[in-house]
């Protein structure tokens, strides 16, 4: 088990505030056109508009914002696919802070761009062969940085939790909710939003199916540890829940679901043509889900987190035109 304490909707609160001077306050959509056709009514947070395309920087602004100013000094060094290394490389380069970003050896290549043009030192590592959190902890420990995780941490999970506050506060108590997984960083955070804000508010993570450990943790009641899953949706290419992201899923969460990538891809056509936005595959697990559920949401009043817009656009055509 992690030392460190489960975070609260207190500090969810704590972290709007502390990160507000910093973040894009997203937009939530709708589209009159789904609505009439599933029957319902969707609102879509869309952190697809966030600083650096993606929810991560919520999390990592509230992390980085409580260092010491040794732990400025020193230094950042954390592991990504992308998402999470741009959010870390960014929020460093703001506050004055060296980052070590450690990424696979196959992440997409807008996302190591962006992340090298944030100012991050990249590491790269095979992600079917290496161990990026063993990596993690010997660099941190040989250069005296402080590592942080994608999402096992209670400061980025309460960073994490600020996209679900924001979309409850805007459109108020939602009767389900649905919420890309991956670590469980989002999940967990947008747990404890929606118990404070919207208790009868059903819960739903969503994992693609290729990798549905937290599908099978949450069924028995232990984290499973799966090999890092072969899925379009890069950012949910996770190996296990973390101890303190599973604990909360546990408490809060009603079930976890799982997309297809097929059906990922038909979600992203469906957000670039009816709603004229870019999402990645990751970004639609909520949505795909939701659409799978149809006939249990008439009549309801639902949320998807659309989690980033992070991909290269020739991998984006090429998934559309397939």
């Amino acid at each position: 088990m992690s030392n460190l304490s489960l975070p609260t909707f207190d500090d969810v609160t704590s972290a709007s505030k502390r990160i507000a001077p910093y973040i894009n306050p997203t937009p939530v959509l709708t589209s009159r056109y789904l609505n009439e056709t599933l029957g319902a009514n969707f609102f879509f947070k869309c952190e697809n508009f966030q600083r650096t395309g993606a929810f991560k920087f919520r999390g990592a602004m509230n992390t980085l914002t409580q260092f010491s100013e040794e732990q400025k000094k020193a230094g950042v060094v954390a592991y990504s696919s992308g998402n999470h290394a741009q959010a870390i490389a960014f929020a460093a380069k703001i506050l004055g802070i060296p980052a070590t970003i450690i990424m696979p050896h196959d992440a997409p290549a807008a996302k190591v761009a962006a992340t090298k043009g944030y100012g991050g030192k990249i590491v790269i590592y095979n992600r079917y062969t290496e161990d990026r959190e063993q990596i993690g902890k010997e660099i941190a420990e040989k250069q005296g940085l402080t590592l942080i995780p994608p999402y096992n941490h209670p400061h980025v999970i309460a960073g994490q939790g600020t996209a679900a506050k924001e979309l409850f506060e805007e459109k108020g108590p939602l009767d389900a909710l649905f919420v890309p997984l991956g670590g469980g960083g989002l999940l967990s955070g947008s747990s404890l939003s929606a118990k404070a804000l919207a208790s009868n508010c059903k819960i739903y993570g969503v994992e693609p199916q290729a990798g549905n450990d937290g599908q099978q943790s949450f069924k028995s009641g232990k984290i499973v540890h799966i090999e890092t899953p072969k899925t379009i949706a890069d950012g949910a290419q996770t190996q296990h829940l973390g101890d303190l992201t599973f604990s909360l899923i546990q408490q809060n969460v009603d079930d976890i679901l799982t997309a297809t990538d097929e059906e990922l891809v038909t979600a992203m056509g469906f957000f670039a043509e009816r709603m004229k936005i870019i999402v990645e595959p990751t970004g639609c697990l909520g949505f795909a889900a939701a659409r799978a559920m149809k006939e249990e949401l008439k009549g309801k009043k639902v949320g998807v987190i659309v989690s980033g817009g992070n991909i290269d656009l020739k991998r984006y055509s090429q998934l559309l035109g397939s």
